[in-house]
């Protein structure tokens, strides 16, 4: 801000553009009685090529809108592409969690577990079953928290989704 040079007034000028272009994007939400809360949990294995950390992300629904996404770097390197989504779906759990907590406070409290679709059907096992197994001992413990969640304090229901092969991508 004190010096600013040239550089700086083409980037400005960039952005005003993108927001000139964009005025008319925006999220619809329609009216609805079913205020459910839906979540869904993604990641990619070793996506980073810099130093092969996996990235979580997640999108929650309220009815027929989207009220909060994100997208972040994990902080381990993932083993398995199981490893990435397990943590991918606990990043997603403590978001869900976070938001039944608001919603509770805004007197439209969450009865039911919440759904939070999952495209790895390893995750959704382990997120179910309290054993331990020599192919998941190198998850860290403090990723095994979605479990009590899910099994003990049923606020949590990790689902299926089925993803469409990639050559789909392209017809």
């Amino acid at each position: 801000m004190q010096k600013p040079s040239v550089y700086h007034y083409s980037k400005a000028k960039r952005i005003m553009r993108y927001l000139a272009g964009t005025v008319g994007f925006g999220l619809w939400y329609g009216k609805t009685n079913n205020v459910k809360l839906l979540g869904f949990t993604d990641s990619d294995w070793a996506g980073t090529s810099e130093d092969m950390k996996s990235l979580s992300a997640n999108a929650f629904f309220l009815g027929t809108g989207v009220i909060s996404w994100m997208s972040k770097k994990q902080a381990v390197v993932a083993l398995s592409t199981a490893e990435a989504e397990y943590v991918a779906a606990g990043t997603g759990a403590c978001q869900a969690i976070w938001m039944r907590k608001m919603l509770k406070e805004l007197g439209h409290e969450q009865l039911e577990a919440t759904p939070i679709i999952c495209d790895n059907e390893s995750t959704i096992f382990l997120t179910k079953n309290q054993g331990f197994h020599s192919r998941t001992k190198h998850i860290s413990i403090k990723y095994h928290f979605i479990r009590s969640l899910v099994v003990e304090e049923k606020e949590i229901e990790i689902m299926p989704c089925v993803t469409f092969p990639k050559f789909f991508l392209f017809i």
